[in-house]
């Protein structure tokens, strides 16, 4: 796929808000339907995540508290580790969670799915090019007084 080529001056002339706002919701949006084809949502895929990354380590109120911040769809996280539970993909032990064997593969399916999303989005765009952009979409960020953090 190509695109328009223009001038350095005309690309610095234009709105970030915007070209950061249509790049959000097309980037979303293909992650989302990714991982509808599971039945997941953006706070299942997040939770799911975690508790893989380090078993028994989260408790539902300390993950939650983790997550929230990042969170833009007012996710009820009880919901997300209520269906979880119920679909026999997170187990709970003493108040800590851990995946159970088919939340793993659960995890595993809806992985492969969001690395194709990724493939395709970066297609064409150089490692350093994109670190590039997110260092500087973090810059705009914290020099707006918001928090440029790695979530």
């Amino acid at each position: 796929m190509t695109i328009m080529e223009y001038s350095q001056d005309r690309l610095a002339a234009q709105p970030i808000g915007y070209w950061s706002g249509v790049a959000n919701e097309i980037i979303v949006g293909s992650i989302r339907a990714a991982l509808a084809v599971e039945g997941l949502t953006q706070p299942h895929w997040w939770i799911l995540n975690h508790v893989a990354g380090a078993p028994e380590q989260w408790t539902r109120v300390s993950l939650t508290a983790k997550l929230s911040p990042f969170d833009r769809q007012d996710t009820d996280f009880e919901a997300a580790y209520a269906d979880l539970a119920s679909r026999g993909w997170i187990a709970e032990t003493g108040g800590h969670l851990t995946l159970t064997e088919a939340g793993e593969e659960g995890r595993q399916r809806a992985t492969a799915r969001n690395l194709k999303v990724h493939e395709q989005m970066h297609n064409g765009v150089e490692t350093a090019d994109y670190v590039t952009t997110l260092n500087v979409l973090r810059r705009m960020i914290a020099n707006l007084g918001g928090n440029s953090d790695l979530p």
